[in-house]
């Protein structure tokens, strides 16, 4: 669903153009992409396998040229817009496509694949009452404009937006970041500062950040509406789940994730079209090498009093 979506958001792309083998063709090559931090979740004693097999050293390209090539030409073929826009700033046809690629692969694809899984996961574990209260608002709203859920109709859903950044909050998709410092700095924390040296490479752990008791009230409790109101929004400024303050849109000179705005507005039409549809719902929740794994056990249909 969310490749057939994106490709149809960002190209304005038939899915059938690649088949049924398309979100397959995309998965192979992100495993190649990511794999240097995957997990199986083997017992500890067994960790050298997981480190030989995929910590160790890169996987050849070649085990996914194909598929990339058949991705890469369905999107060259639709994206003459991008292409005339891109070459005002000196840029090649092919280094576009490139990054189309994997701007819609790499930053959206691959982060709203367990995103939908961590949205179901957290609404389960929000109880019964965040479900009623989610309902009525979203209902509400979508009545008021005229049955239709528009963008406009979006920005008056407050606890749908904030139990959305509260999941992200518990749960970001990309928990971890690397860099190589480009030059001699200091970084500092509530309590001390760290030199670091050009060319040392950071490590990032998101939840140690937006999950500070410094700055979170009760930050390992999940609160639907953290963000709610004056003081919530003002909260938002420590919000690091997309690589960059939640207050930060990506432009080329930061780190900002190219695929949070959609991620953002998919994630919130998700929520808005599950409590349409039904009142509250029960789940197993697991663990797969992605992260969170769901499975629904049992649905209860919106009712009409609702």
């Amino acid at each position: 669903m969310a490749f057939d979506l994106l490709l149809r958001v960002f190209f304005d792309i038939d899915p059938t153009n690649l088949g049924n083998k398309g979100p397959a063709m995309m998965r192979k090559w992100l495993t190649i992409q990511f794999h240097s931090i995957l997990t199986l979740g083997l017992p500890k004693w067994l960790s050298w396998v997981e480190d030989t097999l995929f910590h160790s050293f890169p996987c050849p390209s070649f085990l996914v040229k194909s598929d990339y090539q058949k991705i890469y030409d369905v999107v060259y073929a639709s994206s003459t817009p991008v292409f005339d826009e891109a070459k005002k700033l000196g840029l090649s046809k092919e280094e576009t496509c490139h990054n189309l690629v994997f701007m819609s692969g790499a930053n959206a694809y691959a982060g709203l694949r367990p995103l939908f899984r961590v949205v179901m996961k957290w609404l389960y574990l929000g109880g019964e009452k965040l479900h009623k209260d989610l309902a009525n608002e979203i209902r509400a709203v979508v009545k008021s404009e005229g049955g239709i859920v528009t963008l406009a109709a979006l920005e008056k859903m407050p606890l749908t937006k904030s139990v959305v950044f509260e999941i992200l909050r518990m749960e970001p998709s990309a928990p971890h970041q690397y860099a190589r410092a480009k030059e001699d700095m200091v970084i500092s924390s509530h309590d001390a500062s760290y030199q670091v040296k050009k060319g040392e490479v950071l490590f990032g752990y998101l939840p140690l950040a937006i999950r500070d008791p410094k700055v979170f009230e009760n930050p390992n409790e999940f609160i639907g509406t953290r963000f709610m109101g004056e003081e919530g929004e003002k909260m938002l400024k420590y919000g690091y789940w997309f690589n960059d303050r939640q207050t930060v849109d990506p432009i080329p000179d930061n780190k900002q994730c190219a695929g949070k705005n959609i991620a953002l507005l998919l994630a919130r039409l998700a929520v808005v079209e599950f409590f349409l549809r039904y009142d509250t719902f029960t789940a197993e929740i697991g663990k797969n090498y992605t992260g969170s794994a769901v499975t629904v056990k049992t649905l209860i249909k919106a009712t009409s009093s609702n």
